[in-house]
């Protein structure tokens, strides 16, 4: 029989009151007992007394005995799962960023204090990729992990491409939506996905990697120039994280827009859906597919973890344990389509093979290879320059 779980919540917005109303309509053996909330002053559909703004409050209740973590301050929400788990309360968390950065030392505290910390909707909302790489690869050697981690970049694409929206009017419908932030840098920066895919490959790859470490560059100079060259090419551009085992001792990860042909599962990958491929030894390449932005599906991943604490799950980290440790590889050779505004940029780009190069008064771009650790380097100026760059090996036999 499953154990009563007595809950304290941090955080009430779009995914808490969408884990409220999937709650609310279940007799899961579960009770939410405080929410703590930063705006005491903001109507709420629910009785005032179950609200407080005091975070003592739960963790100071020895009745309480899971926290669920759905704020987005990264900082603190470090504070608030790092002293439950010290104190003996599990946690359920969707906070991608500081999971990533935090990674090695929670999962030493939980073994420290016997908690258990799960977070399966900090990476692509209702996908249950990460107890899937838990428990049914555990055994795989996977040799690539992939995807669209992100649904706001995803939404964005698909009203540019599919609707000839432009980019500032698709993200303003995002951000409507309730898909991306006011501030969207994390999700078209590329960063969201970034952090979803070091906590992916901790579990896929039993590696702990720093986020600063992993390349990230994302949509923000896409132009219709870049939408056409696509076109051009019966391609489609999507956001793609991608986790590459690249031997028995190196792996490599980056985060960058992809061109897809159409004989790729991502292509038909639309609007705020996520979809995770995984290629394995022996399984061969699987795609897991379902919404990756929005209440209710985030709030389901974070429900399915709640009800797995009632069983006293916990992430095993079994490839941790692994004699042969992988390493980041940064010297990876990705073959690129780099349009350009500035012939200065180009010519600071080292280049481990260029197979074609175009000038115009409409688009000057490059098809080439760039190590990863080149495109770190020189990340900022390409920014700057208005620059746009994808993975292009549906183009480029290197």
């Amino acid at each position: 029989m499953s154990k009563k779980l007595t809950i304290g919540l941090f955080g009430f917005g779009v995914v808490g009151q969408g884990l409220y109303d999937i709650i609310s309509t279940k007799d899961l053996n579960i009770e939410i007992k405080k929410i703590v909330i930063k705006n005491p002053n903001k109507d709420r559909s629910l009785a005032g007394s179950l609200f407080t703004t005091d975070a003592h409050e739960i963790l100071n209740d020895p009745n309480i005995n899971t926290i669920i973590e759905l704020i987005n301050d990264a900082d603190a929400a470090y504070e608030i799962v790092t002293r439950a788990l010290k104190s003996g309360k599990n946690v359920v968390s969707a906070n991608k960023k500081m999971i990533a950065e935090h990674l090695d030392e929670l999962v030493k505290i939980q073994n420290e204090h016997g908690t258990s910390l799960l977070y399966e909707g900090s990476v692509c909302g209702s996908i249950p990729i990460i107890r899937n790489l838990e428990e049914y690869y555990d055994n795989e050697l996977l040799h690539s992990i992939s995807g669209i981690f992100n649904g706001s970049s995803n939404f964005i694409l698909s009203k540019i491409t599919n609707e000839g929206l432009d980019y500032s009017v698709a993200l303003k419908q995002a951000q409507d939506l309730g898909f991306a932030e006011k501030d969207p840098t994390l999700d078209v920066g590329g960063y969201d996905p970034k952090y979803k895919l070091v906590i992916a490959a901790a579990h896929a790859y039993g590696v702990f990697v720093s986020p600063e470490d992993v390349l990230n560059i994302g949509i923000q100079n896409f132009s219709i120039a870049d939408l056409q060259f696509a076109q051009e090419h019966h391609l489609k551009v999507k956001l793609v994280p991608t986790a590459i085992k690249l031997n028995n001792k190196e792996l490599a990860l980056y985060v960058l827009p992809k061109l897809v042909p159409k004989s790729d599962f991502l292509y038909n990958v639309e609007n705020e859906y996520n979809a995770v491929s995984v290629k394995a030894a022996f399984a061969d390449q699987q795609l897991f597919y379902g919404k990756g932005a929005g209440g209710h599906p985030t709030g389901s991943a974070v429900l399915s973890d709640v009800a797995a604490l009632r069983y006293d799950y916990r992430y095993e980290y079994k490839k941790l344990n692994h004699v042969h440790k992988l390493i980041l590889q940064n010297d990876y050779v990705i073959p690129l389509y780099i349009r350009y505004i500035n012939e200065e940029l180009i010519n600071n780009i080292h280049f481990e093979f260029i197979s074609e190069q175009h000038k115009s008064n409409e688009l000057n771009y490059v098809l080439g290879g760039v190590k990863i650790s080149e495109l770190i380097l020189n990340k900022e100026a390409i920014l700057r320059d208005g620059a746009f760059l994808a993975e292009a090996s549906a183009l480029i036999d290197k």
